[in-house]
């Protein structure tokens, strides 16, 4: 099989991957839609107790149907069914874009993370992967829209604005730092994504913007603060490898740990952003809200870092367009 059918292949997979993750998002909108809200049931699930020997709740933590008044305030099983076959779908539509990323390796004979097609390929399978890795832990049939919806639009940009045809690298870029750099950096943006779409559903959550009915729908705003203070957690260390990797790379590519490269000063203001996070959220002084503010101003920083600082502002990475 030539390298042209390779990348081509890469290429199917990557169209299979993003119909498959919009069909997922349709689904997880369907059991939003019809979900019964999470605050409402737990309401009830407390005031009545379940019956000695009563069935276990569901995977997504549905009351039983025999708990009485709990029946009322049960999620329509359609909905769940939509919500298990989103679910599905989104372990699928990850193994279709880590499908094309190998394909997209193999043909070009290096590995695939050379540009920012590549990267943003990358980054939507570790958002998928993430997602799905904390379903399986917890019920998140709740963020799956959210979650998919940028993912397909993250899909959709780079496969119109950002594709370019599978070919080799510079050479600063054929060393063994590349799938050690650059995939650690890709999994951090992959968690961080995650992270920023649950700080966004808190900010907005905790004011109930747009109306109480459907916030009821998603766990309480304390809740969703902490799930993405985990992230948050997983994910600025990752960064902060991200940064240190890059200097050592750099002194072995270029002579010199720190060469104020654009790409180098944006990296390092993300990390100090989500530093400033990470301390605000560990000063009692300083509010939630204010503490998320500043985790979704690094995740703006990364956008700009991988937008922006790529394609206007020259320098040693300029390659990574």
């Amino acid at each position: 099989m030539t390298n042209a059918m390779l990348a081509q292949y890469a290429n199917y997979s990557l169209a299979a991957a993003a119909l498959v993750i919009t069909v997922a998002m349709l689904g997880y909108a369907l059991y939003l839609a019809q979900a019964v809200p999470v605050r409402e049931r737990d309401e009830v699930a407390a005031k009545v107790p379940a019956a000695v020997g009563a069935p276990a709740t569901d995977e997504g933590g549905d009351a039983p149907a025999e708990t009485g008044t709990a029946t009322a305030v049960e999620t329509p099983m359609r909905a769940r069914k939509a919500a298990g076959v989103a679910g599905s779908l989104s372990w699928l539509g990850a193994g279709f874009l880590l499908l094309s990323f190998a394909l997209r390796g193999f043909a070009v004979d290096r590995f695939p993370l050379g540009n920012l097609f590549e990267f943003s390929i990358g980054a939507a399978f570790f958002a998928m992967a993430t997602f799905s890795v904390a379903k399986s832990r917890r019920d998140l049939r709740w963020l799956g829209v959210f979650v998919t919806a940028f993912v397909v639009l993250l899909l959709m940009i780079a496969s119109t604005s950002w594709y370019v045809e599978a070919d080799e690298v510079v050479p600063s870029l054929q060393s063994y730092w590349l799938p050690i750099h650059v995939t650690v950096a890709t999994l951090a943006v992959g968690v961080l994504t995650v992270g920023a779409i649950v700080s966004g559903l808190y900010l907005l959550s905790d004011r109930e913007v747009g109306g109480e009915r459907f916030w009821r729908k998603l766990p309480s705003a304390p809740a969703l603060e902490r799930f993405s203070y985990s992230l948050h957690i997983i994910g600025f260390p990752l960064w902060t490898f991200t940064l240190i990797a890059g200097a050592i790379w750099a002194r072995e590519a270029w002579g010199a740990y720190w060469t104020w490269d654009p790409k180098e000063v944006w990296t390092f203001v993300i990390w100090t952003v989500y530093a400033a996070y990470l301390h605000a959220r560990a000063t009692k002084n300083t509010p939630r809200r204010t503490a998320n503010w500043i985790a979704i101003a690094g995740f703006v920083c990364i956008i700009i870092n991988y937008t922006v600082v790529n394609f206007y502002f020259i320098g040693m990475h300029s390659y990574a367009q």
